[in-house]
């Protein structure tokens, strides 16, 4: 093996909608010299504030049945009513370059992944108390109320499956939970 894939590492962060998983995937992604960000396909039609291949691949249905049929991604969900899905050559040429590559992922893709890339490292994001949770969301102003709802209904569900990652960590502030996981990255590593 290599020095970059000695240093290579996939670490999937997962959190239920409005946890804080992009949010905090951003300043790890500052502490890692070496780090990418994996930018996930879906059918969900762009928010104004993202950036089309740079926040996701927006794709159509049918662009992303062609993913699913040449078995393609390595983990793929749908999830509020689209599909988001991360392909398996995004994956295995960041880690083949030897990058900390971070995917944020549902609760769902996170078990995929670890299924099929044995050696990531996953991590839960809880926040404080579901009050928190709903606020962040609302905050957002991106969905409406029934999205909402069903967003905050699929947290539920969620947090009752945190048990299936290596760690569960509290984002109570940003700037201690990202010592925290920084930590547990480099301990990885090591």
């Amino acid at each position: 093996m290599n020095q970059h894939q000695s240093s290579s590492l996939l670490v999937v962060m997962s959190a239920p909608s409005g946890g804080g998983k992009t949010t905090l995937t951003r300043e790890l992604m500052s502490r890692f010299p070496n780090s990418r960000r994996s930018i996930s396909v879906t059918t969900r039609p762009a928010r104004s504030t993202e950036i089309p291949g740079q926040d996701y691949i927006f794709i159509s249905d049918s662009e992303f049945d062609q993913l699913t049929k040449t078995n393609a991604l390595a983990e793929w969900a749908n999830v509020h009513g689209y599909r988001y899905g991360t392909t398996k050559n995004y994956i295995d040429d960041a880690l083949k370059e030897g990058a900390v590559l971070f995917l944020t992922v549902d609760v769902q893709g996170a078990a995929s992944i670890k299924s099929s890339y044995p050696n990531a490292l996953t991590f839960f994001v809880k926040p404080p108390d579901f009050d928190v949770l709903e606020t962040r969301l609302r905050k957002r102003g991106t969905e409406a109320e029934d999205d909402i709802r069903r967003r905050l209904e699929t947290a539920r569900r969620e947090l009752s499956r945190s048990s299936e990652f290596d760690h569960i960590v509290l984002n109570d502030r940003l700037d201690r939970v990202t010592l925290e996981i920084e930590s547990l990255i480099k301990k990885h590593q090591a």
